[in-house]
């Protein structure tokens, strides 16, 4: 319908605006676009959608960046009622209906979706940042796959057993699904992939530990699940400690607190951060501004529509909002979260226009798959019944094929189904390139005899 009986010419489009292209944004985005009462544009800071779930391949030299992503306008490109915009949003105006930019000009809008997403929480060490890298973008994915053949250069070069042992040691800090697979992917490397490539060391000896302050990682799985999980890990050569938490890290060690209270060192080189979450920036802008209530994640705690409290004409999406679920429990900040809540925000707003309501969000739970190794992995997915609790090579299957089916653009799946196939059979990661600063190792100089 392009516009209504009776009036001398059609109404003015609906101004929607989306901040973020992650799956929220983009997934509410195509749905808007589909409908030409509305004029959309979407802003992010990024000019490309990255599927994140697979970012983690990225780092460990599985795949190459441009796998994984794919550029906005190119999604979008069909769309002529939608408009792309780069840029970084840093305020709103909610009285004015508008939304701010790092480079100024406002954005008016008549509807404001929020879907900037969120990065990693240090639960008020932000200052371990810089020595445990997390994983949210492509600029993280390529700085710690370059600690990681750093860190294996530095222990061929390395003549002191000490400092050696350091730089073949990998703490990953956090036991959930990333956590789980970098440690996972780094024992394959060390196992599999580079063991015929250095002259001086044993790649294999490698020392991957994975710390999870929880009972069990995987802690949204079941409980067979993750104990599953565990054993799978533990079979390919890395180390599990749950009960674990972290209280310190530089550039040489980690140090933690055992379940008994006692504490200790461990010297290590390189750790990688994937426990907690905190919401983007913009989020706490728009929070502040309406008044919302937040979670202690700083996500916006939304009605059953998805609406900010008090605003109906601003949504908050994805991993922006606590999104409702069950009594107890949020939407996951999984990937299908997003995509359930944009493709919900974009109904609820084109309903509006058609004078309609439509009934509270209803997120379907479409299972949770984890990927542990080569042939290895668990899946937690309620609706296959007895099958859908999956462990090993069906569950490797299983993730594989989901995996493929929601990356965005034809040619991308085709491209990670041919490096995913000469992995398997060769057993390598042709992305294993060192790039970034600084490409050489930190070799420090042995200390003079006394």
């Amino acid at each position: 319908m392009n516009g209504e009986a009776g009036r001398a010419g059609p109404l003015p489009a609906h101004r929607v605006l989306i901040v973020g292209g992650g799956f929220g944004g983009l997934y509410a985005a195509r749905r808007l676009g589909k409908d030409d009462r509305v004029s959309v544009t979407l802003v992010d800071r990024r000019n490309f959608h990255l599927f994140t779930p697979l970012l983690y391949q990225v780092a460990t030299g599985a795949v190459s960046p441009g796998d994984i992503a794919q550029p906005l306008r190119s999604i979008l490109r069909r769309q002529r009622n939608t408009t792309v915009l780069l840029g970084e949003a840093v305020g709103v105006d909610v009285d004015k209906r508008e939304v701010r930019l790092a480079d100024g000009g406002p954005l008016a809008y008549d509807s404001l979706i929020v879907a900037s997403g969120a990065r990693f929480s240090y639960f008020g060490h932000e200052g371990w940042a810089k020595d445990a890298p997390g994983l949210k973008s492509l600029d993280d994915a390529l700085e710690i796959r370059r600690r990681i053949l750093i860190a294996f250069e530095a222990a061929e070069r390395e003549h002191d057993a000490q400092r050696r042992a350091e730089w073949l040691t990998f703490v990953i800090v956090g036991g959930g699904p990333t956590g789980v697979e970098l440690a996972g992917s780094l024992a394959e490397i060390a196992r599999d992939t580079l063991r015929r490539d250095f002259r001086s060391i044993d790649t294999r000896s490698a020392r991957i530990l994975l710390v999870e302050a929880l009972p069990r990682i995987l802690p949204t799985y079941p409980a067979d699940r993750s104990a599953s999980a565990g054993r799978q890990l533990e079979r390919i050569g890395a180390t599990v400690r749950t009960g674990t938490r972290v209280v310190d890290i530089d550039d040489h060690s980690v140090g933690i607190e055992r379940p008994d209270g006692t504490q200790e060192r461990i010297p290590a080189r390189t750790v990688l951060w994937a426990a907690g979450i905190l919401a983007s920036s913009f989020v706490a802008t728009v929070a502040t501004a309406t008044g919302a209530p937040t979670d202690r994640n700083g996500r916006i705690i939304v009605g059953p529509d998805l609406t900010v409290p008090g605003h109906p004409e601003i949504l908050a999406v994805g991993d922006a909002a606590v999104q409702p679920w069950k009594r107890d429990k949020p939407v996951p900040g999984v990937a299908q979260g997003g995509i359930q809540g944009g493709k919900y925000a974009a109904g609820t707003i084109l309903a509006r226009l058609s004078g309609e309501t439509l009934p509270p969000f209803h997120y379907q739970n479409r299972g949770d798959v984890a990927v542990i190794g080569r042939l290895a992995g668990v899946t937690d997915i309620p609706w296959l019944g007895p099958f859908g609790r999956q462990s090993g090579f069906p569950a490797w299957v299983l993730w594989l094929t989901i995996h493929i089916l929601y990356l965005i653009g034809f040619a991308n799946r085709i491209v990670v189904v041919v490096r995913w196939g000469w992995s398997f059979f060769t057993r390598g990661r042709g992305s294993r390139l060192i790039t970034g600063a600084p490409l050489l190792p930190p070799i420090e100089e042995p200390e003079p005899p006394a």
